[in-house]
């Protein structure tokens, strides 16, 4: 069975009628949920596109995070809303399924021309001799750390490994007289992008793997798995030097400066830029003990919808070469901070070696992405897991094991379709 559940396209499209050139002026719309650093890029590329391109228009529409799925899946049926979409990896399975969107033309994406140009994690988009979709730009995790409250505390440098960060993370915790935390040495969140910290870093630097069987298994019901769940709950239970729901989110208690170390997305490079007041540096995600060294790495894509039709398609075919060039890569990562999705830029000596840039980049010598079938459901299943130790007292091994039970069976339930 095909790793993406079938599509029919309702209209075949000829390589002839992709390939035309309109004679007239059109507008494609282009929808992208709400993150200022990004749409700010989307606005230097639309510009730029449209320049090179004068008979074409781009129209751009976002929404908050929190709408733009549904807005996105009521509005392609009804034949409105966008041309081009953005989506997370991690939901292409769901926008095949619902036919929202429709294969890139091969022969404008050669399959092989881009297994051969872009790195190997975006080959998930790919079903047998096409493509379904294409990222600007790829993500990797790594740890930020507020440099004033390093100098304050007499830290020199970064932790490099797991038991260097629990130890400056304990420097750095300050409590009032009634012992509460005011400000944590590290932040901790499911909520936000410590699911994949667990998943793909801390399970693997103990040892294990997360899941098998092309991520259908959950594997994380191990001796490795209770290592980095005991790790991971034991900043808070054992060593407190971090509070669930400090700040509400993780990175609003960093951007405040009331934490010492975050560990976050290459996409936060962008709205951190911004906060006045706010030094930081970043580092490589420390590694085991052993030296095991491993991230995790996402990205968004582009894909045609399926309300694209003649001139439109046309026209939304050549807007996706356009953002997914080199010189757009290159301007996502200088505005966004997310990095290129192809090594001939992101492997540059400037940018592999770059001060904030050069730790994400390098990370993903070393990252692995999970396959997700439900991404929002899998990750809730490690907030409860969380819950259930730091606020009910349930065991690790056994919170563990009912979150890998949990999670088993949502990967069931879509595989079994």
């Amino acid at each position: 069975m095909s790793k993406f559940k079938a599509f029919a396209l309702g209209t075949a499209i000829s390589a002839a009628s992709f390939a035309a050139t309109s004679a007239q002026a059109v507008e494609i719309e282009y929808w992208q949920y709400y993150f200022d650093a990004r749409v700010t890029a989307m606005e230097q590329l639309i510009e730029g596109f449209e320049a090179a391109n004068p008979d074409i228009t781009v129209k751009m529409t976002h929404f908050p995070y929190a709408d733009y799925r549904t807005k996105v899946a009521a509005a392609i049926p009804a034949g409105e809303g966008p041309d081009v979409v953005q989506l997370f990896y991690g939901w292409l399975n769901d926008y095949v399924e619902a036919e929202l969107i429709q294969p890139l033309p091969a022969d404008t994406f050669d399959p092989a021309r881009i297994d051969a140009e872009f790195f190997p994690m975006v080959q998930a988009m790919k079903d047998g001799d096409h493509y379904w979709a294409l990222p600007t730009a790829v993500r990797s995790l790594a740890l930020f750390y507020n440099e004033r409250l390093f100098e304050e505390a007499g830290i020199e440098s970064p932790p490099t490994n797991l038991d260097e960060l629990v130890e400056i993370a304990g420097q750095l915790t300050k409590r009032d007289g009634a012992g509460n935390i005011t400000q944590v040495g590290i932040t901790t969140g499911m909520n936000a992008q410590d699911h994949h910290w667990f998943r793909e870093v801390l399970v693997r630097q103990m040892g294990g793997e997360p899941y098998t069987d092309d991520y259908q298994t959950v594997n994380y019901n191990s001796d490795a798995g209770q290592a980095a769940a005991a790790f991971y709950t034991g900043l808070e239970q054992e060593h407190g030097v971090t509070a669930a729901g400090f700040m509400d989110e993780p990175q609003a208690a960093f951007k405040a400066g009331m934490a010492g170390m975050h560990i976050d997305g290459s996409f936060r490079i962008g709205s951190l830029d911004k906060i006045r007041g706010l030094r930081w540096g970043v580092a490589e995600l420390p590694a085991a003990m052993d030296g095991t060294q491993s991230n995790y790495s996402s990205y968004w894509v582009n894909a045609i919808t399926s309300k694209a039709e003649g001139e439109r398609y046309e026209a939304s075919v050549k807007f996706m070469e356009y953002v997914t060039s080199d010189a757009a890569m290159q301007i996502w990562l200088d505005v966004v901070g997310e990095l290129p999705a192809k090594p001939s830029v992101g492997m540059t000596e400037v940018n592999a070696n770059h001060d904030v840039y050069g730790p994400f980049i390098r990370g993903l010598a070393y990252a692995n992405t999970t396959i997700f079938a439900n991404e929002s459901a899998q990750r809730q299943v490690l907030m409860d897991m969380v819950q259930h130790v730091s606020i009910e007292d349930q065991p690790v091994n056994e919170a563990l094991a009912n979150a890998a039970k949990a999670e088993q069976v949502i990967l069931d339930e879509y595989y079994a379709d």
